[in-house]
């Protein structure tokens, strides 16, 4: 069955050689045109685009990923577009799914035409697919009707809209997330950035104890109620590097604020009294996880007696 004018692929890069052939790849066989935006690359990436795809179109590398994104829609003839980054994969699951649905234009929601699916999101971060709930399914909004799509550009990590109903799909983007340390490392800087407007916009009262609250908050919700610790020495080692994201995101207001002093006679109880606080809060969750596994009724009972005597402590 031909797919002719159905589906365009829209990616936008800078500086992915080491991605971007596996990416164009993924989409050789799926894809009715590949829509390739080059963001001023200073490798190869242009030259390896080019013997994919004949519609590249080269654009100042705007810090504000979604703009150079949304140019790309623009450039699509297809009726439907799936936008990809240069570090995703489409398996050929996916692929098969992607041309059902596509091809199937009786399919409504509530007596309305599907405009746009999310896609689940498979997640490698340092040699191993993530499957704790922060990164898992981790859902996409990717695969719209032209015209029908576009992300915001006030902020970086912003899903796309769509004017219309949307889907979920079964089958899995591969997202080769993090491969190293260093990768994670210089991706702060830009995501920090973004997330420090974010916070300063919306009018948020920061004070100085958030320098401990940002971190212990991201690392708690990390590990625990977002199930970090299921994926074990990787789950634990991604919730430290989140809550160093988040000290600098605080790190970075405080720098905006003038590195405001903080010195009074309390300050030393202040910190001591806020240090154990988090600590019951940890000993709140493993005590949670412990009712959740344990077998025995009466270790349950007593499991709860403990967290009861920490949630009185805590109020």
């Amino acid at each position: 069955m031909s797919n002719k004018n159905n589906l365009s692929v829209v990616i936008s890069a800078y500086n992915e050689q080491k991605h971007i052939k596996d990416c164009l790849e993924s989409v050789r066989d799926l894809a009715d045109e590949i829509i390739f935006i080059d963001n001023t690359s200073e490798d190869d990436t242009l030259k390896i685009a080019k013997k994919y795809t004949d519609k590249v179109f080269t654009h100042p590398n705007n810090p504000m990923l979604n703009i150079n994104k949304n140019y790309g829609f623009t450039k699509a003839s297809c009726d439907w577009i799936l936008n990809l980054d240069a570090d995703e994969r489409v398996t050929s699951e996916l692929a098969n799914e992607i041309r059902e649905v596509i091809g199937c234009k009786s399919q409504v929601t509530s007596h309305k035409p599907i405009q746009g699916y999310w896609i689940p999101r498979k997640n490698m971060i340092f040699g191993k697919w993530i499957q704790n709930d922060m990164w898992w399914p981790d859902y996409q909004l990717r695969l719209f009707k032209k015209g029908k799509g576009s992300f915001p550009e006030q902020h970086v990590h912003e899903y796309l809209t769509v004017q219309g109903e949307t889907e979920k799909l079964r089958e899995s983007i591969l997202h080769i997330n993090y491969s190293s340390i260093d990768q994670f490392i210089n991706k702060i800087g830009l995501y920090t950035d973004n997330e420090t407007e974010q916070v300063l916009s919306s009018g948020r009262k920061i004070i100085w104890l958030d320098a401990i609250r940002f971190p212990a908050k991201d690392f708690i919700k990390t590990f625990f109620a977002q199930k970090g610790y299921r994926d074990g020495l990787h789950g634990l080692v991604l919730s430290i590097l989140q809550a160093f994201y988040a000290e600098i995101v605080f790190v970075k207001i405080w720098e905006k604020q003038g590195f405001t002093e903080e010195n009074n006679k309390t300050f030393l109880k202040e910190v001591y009294k806020e240090f154990i606080k988090i600590a019951l809060e940890i000993r709140y969750w493993f005590l949670s996880i412990l009712i959740e596994q344990a077998s025995n009724p009466f270790k349950k009972i007593f499991y709860r007696l403990q967290r009861k005597n920490i949630t009185r402590k805590l109020k």
